[in-house]
């Protein structure tokens, strides 16, 4: 089960029911996917086929959503 957070500019931001619990994110969308820690900072994880102006895009839509992600999180996986 992956749910969906938000969607934004051809981007998919969701989770991986019980992957790992470092809370992070990840993005998909036609172009390539990536992974984004939360905590303890924002970083990229890691990613596949997003150039470095696609990353830049999705890391300031991870900021701007930044406190609705990690509530998100946290009702989803209870902490």
């Amino acid at each position: 089960m992956s749910p969906t957070v938000f969607r934004e500019k051809g981007y998919r931001f969701f989770f991986f029911s019980r992957e790992e619990s470092r809370i992070h994110v990840h993005v998909v969308s036609g172009d390539g996917e990536a992974k984004f820690w939360l905590e303890p900072e924002l970083q990229l994880a890691n990613t596949y086929r997003y150039n470095r102006q696609q990353l830049k895009d999705i890391e300031s839509l991870i900021e701007g959503h930044y406190h609705e992600l990690i509530s998100a999180w946290k009702h989803y996986f209870g902490g």
